[in-house]
């Protein structure tokens, strides 16, 4: 376990933290509700399932480019990895985002409306109301995403630092391949949910049940990434 830890392990062990935290973000799988709401009031069952596939493929591609261009500018930047006194910061950074979380990621406890700017929130509702083709799917979901960045910017910096460490290419490679679809995961649980008879009443209610658990396991996630990096990165 000590050999398998300080190499390769450790590393891989930061990308699927980091990943689990973003895919516990919700911002996505809301907006991808709203969509699934407003689409199966005017299209077709099939129509709709087009389009939420189509969401989900620019969530997934903007969170791929994101966390590759974040090992592309770190191995420019820095010429290697972060040094010490910016893991340091952004484990700092990961501390505050899990007090946020705690206390101000939900606007009410009446609902699962977010923290999102009401001027944004309105945006992306719209967007998804009026969400008619493919591309305009595809631009929602790498939207939603975008939103997202103030919470998964840090995940995906920290990831994208421990990718460039990885001793093999083809390693490095499947791990962005492996960081995007677990984060990506609750969008496929969603479709896969609609698309097995729950309806997006089912989800919201459960969402809205649950959302306490969801918000604490989130902040305990950034706690655990920025432990186990101090742990590992820092004093290791």
């Amino acid at each position: 376990m000590d050999g398998l830890l300080s190499g390769d392990g450790v590393q891989i062990c930061i990308i699927f933290l980091a990943a689990l935290v973003n895919a516990s973000l919700q911002l996505g799988l809301g907006s991808l509700l709203l969509l699934y709401h407003a689409s199966l009031g005017k299209h077709i069952k099939k129509k709709t399932k087009i389009l939420a596939s189509n969401y989900i493929l620019g969530s997934l591609v903007f969170i791929g480019l994101m966390v590759a261009a974040s090992s592309f500018i770190i191995a420019t930047v820095a010429g290697s990895t972060l040094p010490v006194e910016v893991l340091s910061l952004l484990v700092v950074i990961m501390f505050i985002l899990a007090v946020i979380i705690w206390f101000f990621y939900y606007q009410t406890k009446r609902s699962t409306e977010l923290w999102l700017p009401r001027s944004v929130s309105r945006y992306i509702s719209t967007r998804a109301k009026i969400t008619e083709s493919n591309t305009e799917a595809f631009s929602l979901g790498m939207l939603a995403t975008f939103a997202e960045m103030p919470f998964s910017a840090v995940l995906m910096v920290v990831a994208g630092n421990s990718v460039i460490t990885l001793s093999t290419n083809w390693l490095q490679i499947l791990s962005v391949i492996g960081y995007t679809l677990i984060a990506i995961l609750p969008l496929l649980v969603l479709r896969f949910c609609i698309r097995h008879g729950k309806t997006v009443v089912d989800i919201q209610k459960w969402r809205m049940k649950n959302k306490s658990f969801l918000k604490v396991m989130s902040g305990v996630g950034f706690v655990t990434l920025a432990t186990f990096i101090i742990a590992f990165k820092i004093m290791g």
